[in-house]
Order: C-alpha cells, then structure tokens, then sequence
C-alpha cells in the first residue's frame, strides 16, 4: 500500500479499497507493483497536459508502452470513448488489466500485449507513447499513420538529447508541435497530425 498522492490540479492515485475523492478530484486507482503507479516525471507531466485537453472527450485512444494503463485511464475518466493500451512486456499487460477493473473501465479498454502492429490499423483520436525517445524515433512513421488527420499526439519518455530530434523528426512527417515542456531529466511534447491542405 501507499499514500494516495496528487498530480497536478485533476488527479489522485489511490490504491485500492480508498474512499473517493471528496475535493472533485478524478482517482486513478493504481494497484502498485513492478511498473510503479504514476510518480514519475513524465507520467506526471502527462496526466497534467491531459487534464487540459478538450479533445480528449469521445476520443479513440492509443497508448503506446502502456505499462500500468495509468494515462489510458486517464483519458477514459476524462471522457475518452475507448482506449487501446499495447504493451511489450506480458507482465505489464496483466497489470494494466487488473488496474482497469480496479477503476471499473474493463468495457472500454482494449488490451494487447505486443508491438505498435497489435494495435490494428483504425485511425485514433488520441495517441500517447510515454516511451524512450529512441524508439519513438524509430516508430515515428508508424504511430503518425495511426493517428488521423487532426489528432492530437503526446509523447514523452524523451530524454532532453533527444528532444530536438524528436520534434524535428515528426514535423517532417506533417506533424505540429503544439507544446515542448522540459523536464528535470526528460521531455513532454505534444503535436497535431495537420489535417490534409494545412500548411502550418
């Protein structure tokens, strides 16, 4: 067990068996185990671009790395339509799981252990890859054909090196960059996929 604990002016983890948030705030109930429950600077950093997102509402989701699930969740709470969360590590699959029926979403939440490929080829609203910035280097072409036309991506997991990399790398493949916050150690940035004709 731990202490619930808040993130920006939207959220609070809680561990399982909590009594809800009185002060209005959205809990993520995250059952701590090997892949943490949101502490980090880039999962904070997340959940707190998130929380300002109208777009989010009715969204489709992709998150990318998902690990615990935690940001999927998020967007689920905010008013996302339904989220695929795709993980590597089948441990991590598992514990997204469970932490999706902790936060009654089972219905609405997608799980696929794997790569980007399991995630199927309909378009998202949303995408969220909270992963190292080589890799989403790596995968850049792919994740911006996933997302359609005006969809918004966050990305973080970038080490500050790799920062202008990234940005740049995406820019070029019809991308804008919407927001580029700086961390202690790593990088938060969000983009839009331009819309067709949209020269920005």
């Amino acid at each position: 067990m731990y202490p619930p604990f808040t993130i920006g002016a939207t959220f609070r983890i809680v561990p399982p068996g909590t009594p809800a948030s009185t002060e209005g705030r959205i809990d993520l109930v995250m059952d701590r185990g090997a892949f943490g429950s949101g502490e980090h600077e880039t999962t904070a950093s997340c959940l707190e671009i998130l929380a300002e997102l109208p777009e989010v509402r009715g969204a489709r989701v992709l998150d990318l790395g998902s690990g615990t699930g935690i940001l999927a969740f998020a967007a689920l709470k905010l008013g996302a339509a339904r989220a695929v969360c795709v993980d590597i590590n089948p441990q991590a699959v598992e514990t997204a799981r469970r932490n999706g029926e902790l936060n009654g979403l089972t219905d609405r939440l997608i799980h696929r252990a794997g790569t980007l490929g399991s995630a199927g080829e309909d378009p998202f609203d949303l995408v969220l890859a909270n992963i190292y910035g080589d890799i989403l280097l790596n995968l850049a072409e792919d994740l911006t054909r996933r997302a359609r036309p005006g969809a918004l991506l966050l990305l973080s997991g970038i080490l500050w090196e790799y920062n202008f990399e990234v940005r740049q790398h995406y820019e070029r493949l019809g991308c804008e960059i919407i927001r580029n916050r700086m961390l202690e150690q790593f990088s938060t940035v969000l983009l839009r996929k331009r819309k067709p004709g949209n020269h920005l």
